[in-house]
C-alpha cells in the first residue's frame, strides 16, 4: 500500500473521478457533474490512488450542531477492497474532520452494502438511524462514533487489515 496516494479533488478530472466512485458505490445517489461540483464547494473531496490508479474516494462534511458532528464517508471500488485502502481514506478524512474542530464523527452507508456496514462497525461505528428518503425505495443507514479518535489511531488494526 505504500504507493497509495489519497488527493483533495482539484479541477473537473479529479471531480469527475469522485463522480464516478460515488456513483459506482451508490447507484440510488447517483450525481450529475452539476451535483458533484455543488458538493465540492460545501465539503471536503478526495481521491485515493494506487500508482495512477484510482481506487476509492472520500468525503468530509465539516462539524456541525452544538455537538460538533462531522460526517466522513470513504468508499472503494469493489476491486480494491479488503487492502487497507478504506481504513487509509478514512483515517485521513478523520484527520481532517479532527482539524475542523469535530468532536463526534458519522457516516452513511446504503443499507445494501453489506461490505460498508461491517467496515463501519470495525471502525467502531454505531447504527443509529435507518430511513428511506421520501419518495425513493432505498435504505441508508447512520453509524456514530462518540468521539473522535485521537491521531495516534491506527487505522490498519482497527480495519482489521
Amino acid at each position: 500500500m505504500t504507493d497509495l496516494r489519497i488527493e483533495p479533488v482539484d479541477g473537473d478530472r479529479m471531480l469527475e473521478q469522485w463522480r464516478h466512485v460515488h456513483n459506482v458505490i451508490v447507484p440510488p445517489a447517483a450525481m450529475s457533474v452539476e451535483d458533484a461540483r455543488e458538493r465540492a464547494g460545501r465539503y471536503r473531496l478526495g481521491n485515493a490512488y494506487l500508482g495512477d490508479e484510482l481506487v476509492g474516494c472520500s468525503t468530509v462534511r465539516p462539524p456541525a450542531g452544538e455537538g460538533r458532528v462531522a460526517t466522513v464517508i470513504a468508499r472503494v471500488l469493489p476491486g480494491f477492497r479488503r487492502r487497507g485502502f478504506g481504513a487509509a481514506l478514512y483515517g485521513n478524512g478523520l484527520a481532517h474532520a479532527r482539524v475542523l474542530g469535530a468532536a463526534a464523527v458519522e457516516t452513511c452507508v446504503l443499507a445494501v452494502n453489506v461490505e460498508g456496514l461491517r467496515f463501519a462497525e470495525r471502525l467502531g461505528f454505531v447504527e443509529v438511524d435507518r430511513y428511506v428518503l421520501d419518495g425513493a425505495r432505498d435504505e441508508w443507514v447512520d453509524l456514530r462514533l462518540d468521539r473522535v479518535p485521537g491521531p495516534d489511531m491506527d487505522s490498519r488494526k482497527i480495519a482489521g487489515t
